[in-house]
């Protein structure tokens, strides 16, 4: 039990890092500056999304629903250096959740794609493939 808590679990997975944190920016492509109010942060545990001026709307994806990413960048998005990250979840208020125009995505991504990992190894999550069968009917014997 030396390098294991009491679960049974190393004690670095165990643990998440509280002290990560990386917040981004929504921009406009107007030369890359920032003119929106809405914020992404990735913690150990959640990606947030917070948009609004007067009202503020708060909304949390647990990392251990998200079930992929992606990362496209068109040409003006080259240009300034930004770029876009798509995150598939089981979350049901934002499940197709699109991360428009944010400064080093490809970092932002590859940061999101460790935690996630992390955040399902921390609580012994498996998720399985979805098997999408285009809305045939369930297989029935003939008996």
């Amino acid at each position: 039990m030396n390098d294991q808590n009491r679960n049974g679990i190393p004690d670095e997975i165990e643990q998440p890092e509280e002290d990560f944190a990386w917040t981004e920016r929504k921009r406009l492509l107007f030369f890359g500056l920032p003119f929106t109010f809405t914020t992404y942060t990735l913690s150990p545990k959640k990606l947030e999304l917070k948009t609004g001026f007067f009202t503020t709307v708060v909304n949390d994806i647990l990392l251990y629903r998200v079930m992929d990413t992606t990362l496209s960048r068109n040409l003006l998005q080259k240009i300034f250096g930004l770029g876009s990250v798509q995150v598939v979840s089981s979350d049901k208020t934002h499940p197709n959740l699109c991360i428009h125009n944010i400064r080093n995505a490809e970092d932002f991504k590859d940061a999101l794609d460790e935690q996630v990992e992390r955040e399902r190894m921390r609580m012994r999550f498996r998720t399985g493939e979805y098997i999408d069968n285009d809305g045939a009917e369930p297989f029935e014997s003939f008996d």
